[in-house]
């Protein structure tokens, strides 16, 4: 049996119950959010339903529906879910499926900010301050005191739909220079009213988002944060206030449990990942003037790390000695070892994204095989699929883009039910 971190308490098995918040889950595995690509006009197709129902016959303890957009204007693309009275029905019966497999179902919730596709949603994208994001080729302006109230406040308005829908929980997206991480970051924040400048100030958005979801769900749900320890670039958020803000976030008693991630999807896609960086294959999906831009200057943009399991464990326990909540641990999580290193360490939860991509049923296969390894080579090549629904490139999970899309059976509810 492990020990925790303290070598006291013995460490949990991370295939024994766990328990965030109000919720407990049947085990302490998590399918972290990735996004699908496999909603149509705003609505959940059944695709989608059959995506997240995989992961919860396979076994995880909880899966993470990602990215539920709290407003039309912080979309990352113009066909993803955000909370309309008309994808209610079909969220509804997407929870529905995942508890009937015994699972626990999570709304990752946020606002794209700099990273919102400006097009798709007919709204600019919105940033501390105006600048230009090259891998997307758009701009965006900078927030004004109004946008970001309004911002904040749909947050708790998305939170509270998502009780509506039966979710179990809602993870709060406030890394990878979203809308939140953007504020946080002193590399894209160059604002000089009080929510720029000095960390505390940069940090208001965050915060205050936190405070508008708690107060509008209070503790009826479980409310976890997934917050950035390393933009990886420099000058950007790094540990040194990482370890401060989730300091703060516990202090505020709106957070249930913390998942640290890394990169910025507005400045270095690929740090999150580690791996290979697959140019060929983003450049065949993007639409033009983007593909030729990837196959120009991609490798500067994405570029390619190392691989190792665990990845993010040595910066996240810098933060797991700073706090007392409940922490989920986040990258290359891949066997047995590198979980129960985890539990030792003080992690109450792992979450997995691409070993479960590539073997939906890897929890199931553990429980059987302790030794099991994930059969995910980090290739990366997952990545792009998200333009066209979400998958491993090296098996056929039937899952892409359905050809009964725009047709009532294309969808969990059809729209002419609504």
């Amino acid at each position: 049996m492990t020990t925790s971190r303290t070598g006291r308490i013995p460490a949990p098995d991370v295939l024994s119950p766990g328990r965030i918040g109000p919720v407990e889950l049947r085990n302490r595995t998590i399918k972290a959010a990735t996004y699908e690509g496999l909603a149509h006009r705003g609505l959940v197709t059944q695709d989608l339903v059959d995506f997240h129902v995989a992961y919860a016959k396979g076994g995880v303890g909880m899966t993470t529906v990602a990215y539920l957009a709290v407003d039309r204007d912080g979309r990352t693309d113009r066909h993803q879910v955000y909370w309309t009275d008309e994808s209610m029905p079909g969220l509804r019966a997407l929870t529905e499926a995942v508890h009937a497999e015994g699972a626990a179902v999570s709304a990752q919730i946020g606002h794209g900010g700099p990273v919102a596709e400006p097009r798709g949603n007919k709204a600019p994208a919105l940033a501390p301050s105006k600048r230009v994001n090259l891998i997307a080729m758009n701009a965006s302006q900078a927030a004004t005191v109004d946008d970001i109230q309004r911002i904040v406040a749909a947050h708790g308005r998305a939170a509270s739909r998502a009780i509506e829908a039966g979710f179990d929980a809602v993870e709060v997206h406030l890394g990878h220079n979203y809308f939140a991480s953007s504020f946080l970051s002193p590399k894209v924040n160059r604002r000089t009213d009080d929510y720029g400048g000095g960390l505390r100030n940069r940090a208001r958005v965050a915060r205050e988002i936190m405070e508008s979801v708690r107060a509008a769900v209070g503790d009826r749900i479980a409310i976890i944060a997934k917050m950035n320890m390393d933009d990886g670039v420099p000058g950007g958020f790094w540990l040194d206030e990482a370890i401060p803000v989730a300091q703060w976030l516990e202090a505020d008693g709106t957070v249930d449990a913390l998942e640290m991630t890394a990169g910025s999807s507005l400045l270095n896609p690929m740090y999150l990942f580690k791996g290979d960086a697959p140019l060929d294959d983003f450049a065949g999906v993007m639409p033009q003037p983007i593909r030729t831009g990837v196959k120009l200057i991609g490798h500067r943009l994405l570029k390619s790390y190392p691989y190792e399991d665990g990845y993010l464990l040595e910066d996240a326990r810098q933060i797991r000695a700073a706090v007392d909540l409940p922490m989920i641990l986040l990258g290359g999580i891949t066997n047995r070892t590198v979980m129960d290193q985890a539990m030792a360490d003080g992690f109450g939860f792992v979450a997995m994204a691409r070993a479960l991509l590539r073997e939906p049923d890897f929890v199931n296969q553990l429980a059987a095989d302790a030794g099991k390894r994930s059969l995910c080579n980090h290739c990366n090549r997952c990545m792009p699929t998200n333009f066209t629904g979400t998958r491993c490139v090296l098996v056929d999970r039937r899952t892409t883009r359905s050809m009964s899309w725009g047709k009532p059976e294309g969808y969990a509810v059809p729209p002419e039910t609504r």
